[in-house]
């Protein structure tokens, strides 16, 4: 049967393809240590978990979730970056729930990208950014991230007539694959040049609880940034739940509004009890990760 061309635009995500190998390698016997995915082999803390399993055990829980009714959690993500990066959010315009960050990592690129327009995307990159922006029917201009510039951005280097026809640039710190972290001065310097150049900034931040020596920024820190950008974040590699897909999207009410509208056709929102865990998880304690991360070091 004949499928779109579009899908020979990009490739199937390589951890998948990854996943699949090691699958048929266990079935025949072989003994695989996997160094793929970010998975962590450590459960979520109890106090979820005991949460978790009160909320669906609740018989009102397990009939579509209201897509807009999910307040108590917008205003956890909300009260969490208030705490964490002191950054104010208005929970009801600039906060949306994801199925995990890499949902909305890919579906963006439909919310800013009209055919042909430019996606700036980071050599070496999570993959996904790439493939986001071909099936919205962008072209992709990658720049490299560099070992003499600390793996960020050289936003200089970008040429002019580039900078000026980009629809929108990624960035990523910490960094997958290179563990780099940004500074508050860069991302000032990436605000003025986005606003200069009529770009918009999608930042990345899943592993902003993960770091041995260091307590990362965020891009949503720098005065005027919400006015040119938008940050994703996961409780999947903070609170080591990553298989109950929770993320979102915070920033540029724009930017949210159209994510939402697109995300009332292609879901019906987040499972509840997974809201009720969620809510929990940003309002609760978080000493548990220092240990998780002396583990990791």
């Amino acid at each position: 049967m004949r499928v779109a061309k579009r899908l020979d635009l990009f490739k199937g995500y390589l951890g998948t393809e990854m996943n699949m190998k090691l699958t048929k390698m266990r079935e025949e016997g072989r003994d695989v240590i996997n160094l793929g995915l970010g998975d962590p082999d450590v459960i979520p803390p109890q106090h979820l978990l005991d949460k978790m399993c009160e909320a669906v055990s609740n018989p009102n829980h397990h009939h579509y979730p209201s897509f807009y009714s999910n307040r108590p959690l917008k205003e956890a993500i909300a009260g969490w970056y208030r705490r964490r990066f002191q950054v104010d959010l208005d929970p009801n315009t600039e906060v949306i729930p994801l199925l995990g960050s890499s949902e909305g990592l890919f579906i963006i690129h439909l919310c800013l990208l009209d055919a042909g327009d430019i996606a700036l995307v980071p050599d070496p990159a999570y993959p996904s950014y790439e493939a986001g922006v071909k099936l919205a029917g962008g072209q992709v201009e990658f720049f490299p991230l560099l070992k003499k510039n600390g793996f960020l951005p050289d936003l200089d280097s970008i040429p002019s007539d580039i900078a000026k026809k980009a629809r929108l640039i990624w960035v990523n710190y910490p960094n997958n694959p290179t563990g780099a972290s940004a500074t508050l001065d860069f991302y000032r310097k990436l605000a003025d040049w986005a606003k200069a150049n009529d770009v918009i900034v999608i930042s990345d931040n899943p592993y902003s609880e993960i770091c041995f020596d260091c307590q990362p920024p965020s891009f949503l820190q720098v005065p005027g940034a919400k006015e040119v950008g938008v940050e994703f974040h996961s409780l999947s590699k903070s609170y080591n739940c990553c298989g109950w897909r929770t993320g979102m999207l915070v920033g540029n009410k724009d930017v949210v509004a159209g994510m939402t509208k697109i995300k009332s056709h292609s879901d019906r929102g987040m499972y509840y009890p997974l809201q009720v865990a969620a809510t929990t998880a940003l309002n609760g304690p978080i000493d548990f990760m220092e240990s998780r991360n002396r583990m990791f070091k």
